[in-house]
């Protein structure tokens, strides 16, 4: 990050940020003992797991807004919502 000229005004340095987390404090020490022990393959296959579990919720989100969608379509939309309209591929508009 840039440092500011001195009497430049960035709204952003003023505004003040807290992390967000519903750890509790002594839990996330744990956490971070734990994940500094992990070799980067088991972090990443941790990752991996996540991100696959959080595709199965949106898939499962979507079968019940539309119960009547082909598995096709489910996955038409799942790819629909993870893109940017402008960035989604043509052939998925």
């Amino acid at each position: 990050m840039d440092t500011p000229l001195k009497g430049e005004f960035r709204p952003r340095d003023t505004i003040p940020t807290a992390p967000i987390s519903d750890t509790n404090p002594s839990a996330a020490i744990v956490q971070l003992q734990v994940q500094r022990t992990m070799s980067g393959e088991q972090r990443l296959l941790i990752a991996l797991e996540m991100s696959l579990f959080r595709r199965e919720l949106a898939k499962q989100g979507i079968r019940e807004e539309h119960p009547d969608w082909p598995d096709t379509e489910v996955a038409r939309e799942l790819i629909r919502r993870a893109f940017a309209p402008g960035q989604m591929p043509a052939c998925l508009r």
